[in-house]
């Protein structure tokens, strides 16, 4: 079955999640990891496309971006994607794929449902038991948002900075937001919408969305729906 186009709409934020083809590793050091931020960060200069927040794991990453134009998130995601693949190919004598498939990308609603996935995405490494306190993972966001760094990459969501009048305040509540950690209701639905490539936000936004772009934007269970009568 062909895939559906995406749920785009310009200056709303997409949680983007890029796999390695069969969870094979997309970095193998710190040389990988410097050059796809800078791929990444020149596409999306190149495209007017705003990064949120990021992190970077062994075979995956989690990206949180804003673009400004309807077809901005997958030029600056198609360039970085394939600049990345022919220099990885080249330094590690290999050919082929490097991908499994295409990204996968869910709009998400400007309100606390961004600070949701903000946090989703920074507790990553926690969660996979790569790291005891998301801090201590370096190629994250996360130092930033916690006032402890400052990437170049990054362009503060207006969400964010609405945490707190200063630098300082922001950092203190999204540290509180952060250590309050995700709970399993919230894990379950950032997943399952990412997956099925949905807008996550509650229903008012979910009505505008579908009206905007004349497609189902909820959350469908599996299996068929049942038959009237």
């Amino acid at each position: 079955m062909p895939r559906g186009p995406r749920l785009i709409l310009p200056n709303y934020p997409f949680h983007v999640i890029q796999r390695g083809v069969n969870r094979a590793a997309m970095f193998v050091d710190d040389l990988d990891r410097h050059h796809y931020c800078r791929l990444l960060g020149r596409a999306c200069s190149k495209q007017s496309v705003a990064l949120h927040a990021f992190v970077l794991m062994g075979n995956h990453v989690h990206l949180l971006l804003t673009p400004s134009t309807a077809q901005a998130l997958a030029l600056a995601m198609r360039s970085t994607g394939q600049s990345y693949v022919r220099y990885f190919n080249t330094r590690h004598g290999r050919s082929g794929t490097l991908w499994e498939g295409r990204y996968k990308s869910c709009l998400v609603n400007t309100d606390r449902y961004f600070l949701m996935v903000l946090r989703y995405i920074e507790l990553n490494p926690v969660r996979a038991a790569l790291v005891a306190s998301p801090q201590d993972h370096y190629w994250s966001s996360v130092r930033t948002h916690l006032g402890l760094a400052r990437h170049p990459l990054l362009t503060p969501h207006p969400v964010y900075l609405s945490l707190g009048e200063s630098p300082a305040h922001r950092a203190d509540a999204y540290r509180h937001f952060l250590h309050a950690g995700i709970s399993d209701v919230e894990l379950a639905n950032i997943q399952r919408y990412v997956q099925q490539e949905r807008a996550l936000g509650d229903e008012r936004f979910q009505r505008m969305v579908a009206e905007a772009l004349n497609r189902e934007t909820a959350f469908r269970r599996p299996g068929r729906p049942r038959g009237k009568g």
